[in-house]
């Protein structure tokens, strides 16, 4: 051989299965564990999806619930008087910070009824908040039946003019006969009994 043959060596076509296995044996250890690995991981994320999705069912769960709770929670009732204003104070684009503002005046532009109902009648303020921003229920006036106390009789009233009728007569049926509060303050009604008329009547 010569000396350049001797420094340069002809490689070697071929590799044998001698050289190639461990390189080979290692290299498919390696992506089965990365494998392994990617698919461990996949089952934890899915397993955390699944607690996700339950936490967030549940939680949907709740607010239905609290929804409801809040739908069967009762408007609040406010006179037909505070009913009214609130309807026309809306449509006028009046805000309830305005509202407020004008009740703390002596000079105020609001019904004298709902200021005192707003304020010197009972601190209502809370519930007028409430009615203006949920919702509310128009207060139903109690009604009377005015009873004469010496014949029993009830006054029921025909376009304008009083008269007395027996319970369940023609007239009874016929005529107006129950009375708001404020209506019997403004009749003199010295023998009468006030009968509270009962739901359903």
């Amino acid at each position: 051989m010569t000396k350049f043959e001797e420094e340069v060596k002809r490689p070697v076509f071929g590799i044998g299965q001698s050289s190639i296995k461990p390189a080979l044996g290692k290299a498919v250890e390696f992506y089965t564990d990365k494998v392994k690995e990617y698919h461990n991981a996949f089952s934890d994320m899915n397993k955390y999806i699944d607690v996700i999705e339950n936490a967030l069912d549940k939680k949907d769960e709740e607010i239905i619930g609290l929804k409801s709770q809040l739908q069967q929670q009762a408007l609040p009732v406010v006179p037909e008087c505070v009913g009214s204003y609130i309807e026309e104070c809306k449509e006028d684009g009046v805000c309830l910070f305005g509202i407020f503002a004008d009740a703390s005046r002596v000079e105020h532009d609001m019904p004298d009824l709902v200021y005192f109902w707003l304020g010197d009648e009972g601190n209502n303020d809370e519930l007028f908040a409430r009615a203006w921003l949920d919702g509310y229920t128009v207060e139903k006036p109690q009604l009377f039946y005015l009873k004469n106390k010496m014949t029993d009789d009830f006054l029921y009233t025909n376009s304008g003019k009083f008269s007395e009728c027996e319970k369940n007569s023609m007239s009874w049926r016929l005529f107006k006969k129950s009375f708001t509060k404020a209506e019997i303050e403004s009749m003199e009604t010295g023998s009468y009994e006030l009968v509270p008329v009962e739901d359903g009547e």
